[in-house]
C-alpha cells in the first residue's frame, strides 16, 4: 500500500511507527472505548494499514520502532496469522469492529489494555514477552489455546462475554506462560479452559466473576501445572471448578470464594497434588466437594465450608487447620457420597496424633468403629453394640474398669449371701467372696478360690457369666493401658 493512499490519521501512525512514538487519539483521554462505533474518520484506521505497518515497517537509523497506538477504531480484520513481528504492538484503548486474527503467530510483545473487540483469535500465538489483556471487553470468545508466552499474561480486570454454544469464553488450554497469569477482576460468562496449562508462576484469579451457569464447568484446569499458587481468594463462581490430575506447588487459595453449583459438584479436584489447600472463611459449597485421591501437604479446611456431600477416598493430607475438637470434624467423614470410607478415619486420626491430640484421635477411631457397625447384618450390629456400651470398642478403657468393679460388688454381695460348697471341705481354704470374685473375673491372677468351691444352679451361671465377662473386660483394659503406654 502507497502512503499516499492513507487517511491523515493513518499517515499519522504510519509516520510515528519507525521512531516508536506515541500516537494518542483520545480526547479526553479517560473516555470509554466501548463507544467507538461513533468515532469518526479521524480517528479511524483500517486494519490492512495497520498489518502493512507491521509486515513492511519503515525504518529509520539509530532508532527503535514500535507501534503504540491508543483511542482509535479499526475497522476490517487485523490478519496477522503466521507472521513473524519483531516490533512491540500496543493498540490500548482501541476499539475492534472486527476480531483480530493472530493464529500461530510470533510478537515480541502485545498490548491491548482497554480496548474493545468482538472476540480474539491468537490459538498457538507465540509472545516473546508480555500479552497483556487487562479491562478489555470482549464480546466474544478469546482463544489462546496452545499459545507460548515468555513473560507474563495480564487479563486484570477483563470482561469476556458469552460465547457460541458449545464454545469456551476463555480458551488457555495447554498454554505455556514463563511467568504468571495476572487475572484479578476478571469475569467470563462462560468456561475457562485451562487444560494441560503450564504456569511458571502464580495463577491470580482473585475476585473474579466466572458465570458458567448451574450444572456447567466454570474453570475447567484439568491436569494443570502451576509453579507458584492458584488463587481464587474471594471469586463468586457460578458452576463447577475441575482440577483433576493438576499439579500446584503452592497454595490453592479458596479463601471467601463462594462456589455455587446445586446438585452438582462445586469443586472436583481428585487426583491432585497440591502444597496447601485453603478453604476457610466463606459460605458452605453448593454442591459436592471430591478430593479423591488427592495428596495435600497442608489442608486449611474449616467445618463451616465442608457442603452437605463430600467425597475424600484416598485423600490423603499431612496436616489439618484449624484445629477444632474431633466432633466438627466427624460430621464431614458421615457426609461423605461413598458410605464408610475407613481410610478417611484414618487421615484424621493421624493428623490429630501428629499434633498430639490423643483424645481426638480415639474419639475418631470410636467413630469409625461406630460407622462400620452400620455396614455389618444384624448379629455383627448387635455385637457391636454390646462391645460399644460396655468397653467403647477398647476406646474407652476406664469405662471397663466401672464395669469390672460394679460386677465385682455384684458377685462379693451374692457369694456372700450365698457361699458355694467346697470341692474338698478339708482342703478348702476359708471362703472370701471378694477374692473368690475377683478370681471369676481375672483371667490371668489367681488366689485360690476359684479351683476349690463350686457353686450350683443359678450361681453357677453367675460365675459363668464372671469369667466370660471378665476375659473381655480385662483384655480390655489392659488394651487400652498398652496403648496409652505405647504413645507415650
Amino acid at each position: 500500500m502507497e502512503i499516499t493512499d492513507m487517511t491523515p490519521a493513518e499517515e499519522r501512525v504510519w509516520r510515528a511507527f519507525p521512531r516508536g512514538q506515541d500516537v494518542d487519539f483520545r480526547s479526553p483521554a479517560d473516555e470509554d472505548p466501548a463507544r467507538g462505533a461513533d468515532w469518526g474518520l479521524e480517528r479511524t484506521v483500517r486494519a490492512s494499514v495497520v498489518r502493512a505497518l507491521l509486515l513492511s515497517p519503515p525504518q529509520e537509523d539509530g532508532e527503535t520502532a514500535s507501534l503504540r497506538l491508543a483511542g482509535a477504531r479499526i475497522t476490517g480484520v487485523l490478519n496477522l496469522q503466521y507472521s513473524d513481528i519483531d516490533h512491540a504492538v500496543r493498540l490500548s484503548d482501541c476499539f475492534f469492529e472486527d476480531a483480530p486474527v493472530l493464529y500461530a503467530a510470533r510478537l515480541r510483545q502485545l498490548n491491548l489494555r482497554r480496548s474493545v473487540l468482538p472476540g480474539l483469535d491468537a490459538a498457538t500465538l507465540r509472545v516473546d514477552g508480555v500479552l497483556r489483556l487487562s479491562d478489555c471487553l470482549i464480546d466474544g470468545p478469546v482463544k489462546l489455546g496452545g499459545a507460548q508466552i515468555s513473560g507474563a499474561l495480564f487479563l486484570d480486570g477483563a470482561d469476556i462475554g458469552e460465547p457460541p454454544p458449545g464454545q469456551p469464553a476463555l480458551q488457555l488450554n495447554h498454554v505455556t506462560i514463563g511467568d504468571g497469569l495476572s487475572a484479578p477482576g476478571l469475569r467470563t460468562r462462560g468456561e475457562v479452559r485451562l487444560t494441560g496449562a503450564s504456569v511458571a508462576g502464580t495463577i491470580d484469579l482473585n475476585e473474579t466473576r466466572l458465570e458458567a451457569g448451574a450444572g456447567e464447568i466454570a474453570l475447567d484446569a484439568e491436569t494443570l501445572t502451576a509453579e507458584g499458587d492458584v488463587l481464587l481468594r474471594g471469586a463468586s463462581v457460578s458452576g463447577w471448578i475441575g482440577l483433576r490430575g493438576a499439579r500446584v506447588a503452592g497454595r490453592l487459595n479458596l479463601s471467601h470464594a463462594g462456589l455455587v453449583n446445586p446438585g452438582g459438584p462445586a469443586l472436583r479436584a481428585g487426583s491432585c497434588v497440591i502444597g496447601e489447600l485453603w478453604l476457610r472463611e466463606s459460605p458452605p459449597l453448593e454442591g459436592t466437594l471430591n478430593l479423591r485421591r488427592a495428596q495435600v501437604d497442608v489442608l486449611w479446611l474449616e467445618p463451616e465450608v465442608i457442603p452437605e456431600r463430600v467425597l475424600l477416598d484416598g485423600l490423603v493430607y499431612t496436616s489439618l487447620t484449624p484445629h477444632v475438637p474431633a466432633g466438627r470434624r466427624l460430621t464431614m467423614l458421615e457426609r461423605d457420597g461413598d458410605g464408610y470410607v475407613p481410610h478417611a478415619y484414618e487421615q484424621l486420626t493421624a493428623a490429630y496424633r501428629r499434633i498430639g491430640d490423643d483424645h481426638a484421635a480415639r474419639l475418631v477411631q470410636l467413630a469409625k468403629q461406630r460407622r462400620h457397625r452400620t455396614t455389618l447384618p444384624w448379629y455383627g450390629r448387635l455385637w457391636g453394640y454390646v462391645q460399644d456400651a460396655t468397653v467403647g470398642y477398647g476406646f474407652r478403657p476406664l469405662r471397663a474398669a466401672g464395669w469390672l468393679l460394679s460386677l465385682l460388688v455384684i458377685g462379693s454381695l451374692t457369694f456372700a449371701l450365698h457361699h458355694p460348697p467346697p470341692l474338698k471341705a478339708d482342703e478348702a481354704p476359708q471362703f472370701n467372696p471378694v477374692f473368690y470374685t475377683l478370681d471369676l473375673l481375672l483371667p490371668v491372677i489367681s488366689f485360690g478360690q476359684e479351683g476349690a468351691f463350686a457353686p450350683a444352679g443359678r450361681y453357677q451361671w453367675l460365675s459363668y457369666a464372671l469369667v466370660v465377662t471378665g476375659w473381655t473386660l480385662a483384655t480390655t483394659v489392659v488394651t487400652g493401658i498398652t496403648r496409652t503406654v505405647s504413645r507415650q
